[in-house]
């Protein structure tokens, strides 16, 4: 496996995400108001911006998975993913409560994980510009991109229900959170271990704004309080663990205002996948 065919495959992998991406962005252009999109160009061109960074993504990956092969594709998909990762710096810095916008509608502020993907996509479309043949010509080179494509299927926490959280489910039933213990009270780590896999975690993590905040205990119930924002509004988010039942679908939670006390958001129904 040459270098040549290396770079040749690099096409397929880059004109997929940026199609997925693309995809994300068509499908739900409303993304474009949890992004730093308002603050860069105002909130009256935030959608059509948003949407104008998807066409682009959609012809930069046609010209990138269809013949002929030509070096400005390449190069047009590193300044586009140079863009995607001073994008995200902006946000991290001057919007820290932004959403990424990226791949899949997600309220999670932007991370670590969303800048490294971008450089990881910057990177494979730097290595894909010497290529001199199309990737349906790479032959081994293409063995390389399952490699890549776990990377950055580890990178994107629109995934992370996939394959994060059914993982740290099997861990948690090869360790029960509760073994071992001496006292007849939960340790809070293990408290935490059972929220952070609970659908109530999952359908308010966007939300979240810091760690474990406070807790109590109640009679057969402990409570986890996180700092969280709703709408643009100080509030807190509140979980019910109950002691006895250790499923994580038993715990439940509450957005409340910070200043009113008022139930802002409530899950009635929450999905156990």
């Amino acid at each position: 496996m040459g270098a040549g065919q290396v770079a040749a495959a690099q096409p397929l992998l880059i004109g997929l995400l940026l199609l997925w991406s693309s995809y994300g962005k068509f499908a739900d252009p409303q993304q474009a108001e949890r992004t730093a999109l308002p603050r860069l160009v105002g909130e009256s061109r935030a959608t059509g911006a948003y949407r104008t960074v998807a066409g682009i993504e959609a012809l930069v990956a046609l010209a990138l998975l269809l013949p002929p092969v030509w070096t400005i594709e390449a190069i047009a998909a590193a300044v586009l993913a140079a863009g995607f990762t001073g994008f995200l710096v902006y946000s991290k810095i001057v919007v820290p409560e932004a959403s990424c916008g990226c791949m899949k509608a997600s309220a999670k502020p932007v991370g670590g994980r969303a800048i490294a993907r971008a450089l990881l996509l910057l990177a494979t479309a730097v290595v894909a510009i010497p290529a001199a043949a199309g990737w349906w010509s790479a032959g081994p080179g293409l063995v390389v991109l399952v490699a890549e494509a776990a990377v950055f299927a580890m990178l994107s926490a629109e995934l992370d229900r996939y394959w994060l959280l059914p993982l740290r489910r099997f861990r948690i039933g090869l360790s029960h959170p509760l073994a071992g213990t001496a006292s007849s009270t939960a340790p809070l780590a293990a408290t935490q271990r059972r929220v952070l896999l609970s659908p109530a975690y999952r359908a308010v993590d966007g939300l979240l704004r810091s760690d474990i905040h406070d807790y109590w205990d109640d009679e057969d119930w402990r409570y986890l309080s996180y700092v969280a924002r709703y709408d643009g509004r100080a509030a807190t988010a509140v979980f019910a663990v109950p002691h006895r039942n250790t499923t994580p679908e038993s715990i439940r939670v509450a957005v409340v205002d910070e200043t009113s006390g008022l139930t802002l958001y409530r899950p009635a129904v929450l999905a156990t996948v």
